[in-house]
């Protein structure tokens, strides 16, 4: 079996994954993954699959493309690559939740990501929720990090809150397992 990675964006209306995934479908392929979210009033959907090795990519791209054209999407296909190298993260790690919050300006995600990047740090997921406006609360940024053993936690903490600090936002910083715990409805 051939893998591809599928990329599905556009304007969100209700019926996209089920039309996303019943065109696959009819090409005997299968989803392994999908991650799928809505920014604003934009659908994003990315699909790992697996196919027939008969299958041709650009075949599956006009397929979806012309599946999704009612719907107003844009299809993005591509071979997964097993040549490349993969990251492969340490096995001894711990999840980590970073909120900040704050007044929106440029640069504050790349400004934070920078700081994890820096410690070796992976953001596994990233959720960014700007209104607008200097209301603390109407700004927030959620990563889910992998922390290696490796990294001095206190150290890492304390850069993060100072970089926060620099760009006046509120930063919290907890084990996920606390995280969801404490935000358990």
């Amino acid at each position: 079996m051939n893998k591809a990675i599928i990329s599905i964006l556009g304007q969100d209306r209700p019926g996209i994954i089920a039309a996303v995934s019943d065109l696959i479908f009819r090409q005997d392929g299968n989803i392994e993954n999908v991650s799928q979210t809505i920014l604003q009033s934009e659908f994003s959907g990315i699909f790992i699959v697996s196919l027939p090795e008969a299958l041709d990519l650009d075949r599956l791209r006009s397929v979806l493309q012309e599946g999704l054209d009612p719907l107003g999407q844009h299809v993005i296909v591509r071979p997964v690559r097993t040549d490349a190298p993969v990251y492969s993260p340490s096995q001894n790690r711990e999840p980590f939740v970073i909120t900040t919050r704050g007044p929106d300006r440029k640069g504050l995600v790349a400004r934070i990501t920078g700081v994890i990047a820096r410690f070796g740090v992976n953001v596994t997921n990233l959720q960014a929720i700007f209104k607008g406006g200097a209301a603390p609360g109407d700004n927030v940024m959620i990563y889910e990090v992998d922390i290696p053993a490796t990294v001095d936690q206190k150290i890492l903490r304390r850069a993060l809150r100072a970089e926060a600090e620099a760009l006046d936002l509120e930063i919290s910083i907890q084990h996920r397992h606390i995280f969801e715990a404490l935000n358990r409805i």
